[in-house]
């Protein structure tokens, strides 16, 4: 191979090198993009997930193994340190094998999942119930008809009843309030409301309602005779079931109908298709084009005419003083260019050397270039006039001192 050849292939393949990298650097941008992309939505799922599922809010109120504020672990290690078995139950299932002897306490937040009848089930596999977190429903459907009432912020009041725990614990802190049914037991009264409800059975088993948030908190409990209200409530059985509902729990046939069970079966498949189709449009037209290329314009119009364009628009619009400040302000980069000033150079100082290289007054250059402010049409014209006639002597004056030199 001769030296000619051989530059020749060199060259070549110099000039071919950055035409194969430049399109596979751009593909392994676009693929990077698309993997941060996809990193991105998968952490955002998977917070969110966390958030929603996780329970952290839910999972902290009246919870017997939250040690936080509104938990309640420390009523559950002093019922265990006084000989009292506690079992937290997380679902219905595991409510009802530990309630299986029938001779324990049942603990139950507010469950909305469960029917009248299944409400009803579940409290009667228990020697004692008591809602820490009374709702109308259960309290129509356990308490004999008693209904919630007002609520007192923070209060302390005093039991004024024969309920063993209750006097017992003399005071208590109060909360939510109640309005007790037909032969409902009420202590604990605030304006004609109260603070503590009990019903009895023929087979001395009770149904307690209570405001858990001003009693049974981590917070709550050593205030007055929380802690003392507390104990003879749920200790009044060596077996204490501590029943958190889930959403799962609701009765078979009873619960909600979901968005799938409403709508027809032809919409899941027609989702998916469409899911389908506009990620194969995103993955598309997503790629990336390149870079951007320049396209001949079919005409091309000069600055001045422009210039003039809009100084017509701003005549007709009756603002002479807008029209001749525009035209000013064109005249003034051409003479600028002219005289080999900046971009930056102020319009006095454009003024003060064109007179100075005209040989002309001062105050009648910055006049014309800058100061002058026409009223009518006609002085728009005349200002006009002079601003051409002072940019073509420049023009000349510029032109002759070249050829002089």
């Amino acid at each position: 191979m001769s030296a000619t050849t051989r530059s020749a292939a060199t060259r070549r393949s110099a000039t071919s090198a950055p035409t194969t990298a430049g399109p596979v650097r751009s593909r392994r941008r676009a693929a990077l993009g698309w993997v941060a992309l996809v990193a991105g939505l998968l952490l955002v799922a998977l917070v969110g997930g966390t958030l929603v599922y996780g329970g952290y809010a839910q999972r902290s109120i009246l919870d017997p193994e939250s040690a936080g504020p509104e938990g309640s672990r420390a009523v559950v290690r002093i019922l265990e340190q006084q000989g009292v078995t506690v079992t937290v139950a997380r679902d219905r299932a595991a409510a009802e094998r530990a309630l299986a002897g029938g001779d324990a306490t049942l603990v139950m937040r507010d469950a909305p999942m469960l029917s009248d009848a299944g409400l009803r089930d579940l409290a009667g596999r228990a020697a004692h119930v008591v809602l820490i977190e009374p709702r109308s429903r259960a309290l129509d459907v356990l308490l004999d008809g008693s209904t919630l009432g007002g609520f007192a912020s923070d209060l302390s009041a005093s039991a004024a009843c024969t309920v063993p725990a209750a006097a017992t614990a003399a005071t208590a802190r109060v909360g939510e309030l109640m309005r007790p049914g037909d032969g409902v037991d009420a202590c604990y009264p605030v304006d004609g409301d109260f603070g503590l409800l009990q019903a009895v059975d023929d087979d001395g088993r009770t149904a307690t309602a209570l405001d858990g948030l001003s009693v049974l908190t981590n917070t709550a409990l050593p205030l007055d005779g929380d802690a003392a209200l507390a104990l003879g409530i749920l200790g009044q059985t060596q077996s204490l079931v501590w029943y958190v509902p889930s959403l799962s729990d609701a009765d078979r046939g009873t619960a909600t109908p979901t968005l799938g069970d409403l709508t027809p079966e032809w919409v899941t498949p027609a989702m998916l298709l469409l899911l389908t189709a506009a990620l194969a449009a995103a993955l598309w037209r997503g790629r990336r084009f390149g870079p951007l290329v320049a396209e001949r314009l079919p005409v091309t119009v000069r600055a001045t005419e422009t210039t003039e364009g809009r100084a017509r628009l701003y005549a007709a619009s009756k603002d002479a003083s807008h029209a001749l400040n525009e035209l000013r302000r064109a005249a003034r980069g051409r003479i600028g260019r002219l005289l080999g000033l900046t971009a930056r150079t102020s319009p006095h100082d454009v003024a003060d050397a064109v007179a100075q290289r005209l040989g002309a007054d001062r105050a009648r250059v910055r006049g014309i270039l800058v100061d002058d402010l026409p009223r009518t049409d006609r002085d728009l014209v005349a200002a006009a006039d002079r601003l051409r006639d002072l940019e073509e002597s420049v023009r000349a004056a510029v032109r002759t001192e070249g050829t002089t030199r």
